[in-house]
């Protein structure tokens, strides 16, 4: 399935949760949880760095959904993200049953700007989510939209090294 207009709306919104993080002081990760009706269910920014290490939006986000959602519920549901997720997010949305993922940016665009960037090596191995959950459907990366997520990853690491 192609990433089209209605997608992008979802993923402009993952993106602004994104921005809204950086500006928070977190890193530029942000997640929207949309029904298969396509009302927002939940949205969530990342929070690694002001609360600690795992609070990924996209973990979050299937916590919620587990907890609130019936199995058919979170099978027709889609998380849209700013960028793809983690091997640990990954993870938590395949054993919680969670439908397709729609992310702006790939792990590997992400894991190249953060290295350019000066930000270290990850601590956990850059997997694709088809690598860590393979049955679970994946649209992915969206060009345009990856660019602005690369600039607030530059804004990011800008504002961590005048820091």
């Amino acid at each position: 399935m192609a990433i089209d207009e209605q997608d992008r709306v979802h993923l402009r919104h993952a993106v602004d949760l994104a921005r809204q993080a950086v500006d928070a002081g977190d890193e530029p990760f942000g997640s929207v949880l949309v029904a298969a009706d396509g009302t927002v269910l939940q949205a969530h920014r990342n929070e690694a760095v002001t609360r600690n290490a795992i609070h990924h939006p996209e973990l979050t986000l299937a916590q919620w959904a587990g907890d609130h959602l019936d199995a058919a519920a979170r099978a027709g549901a889609t998380v849209y993200t700013s960028g793809e997720h983690c091997p640990m997010c990954s993870a938590a949305h395949a054993w919680v049953g969670l439908g397709r993922i729609v992310y702006a940016s790939s792990g590997q665009q992400t894991a190249t700007w953060v290295a350019e960037l000066g930000g270290g090596a990850s601590p956990v191995a850059a997997l694709s989510i088809t690598d860590v959950a393979p049955g679970v459907p994946v649209d992915g990366p969206d060009e345009e939209l990856a660019e602005q997520v690369h600039g607030l990853h530059r804004r990011f690491r800008g504002a961590v090294d005048q820091g």
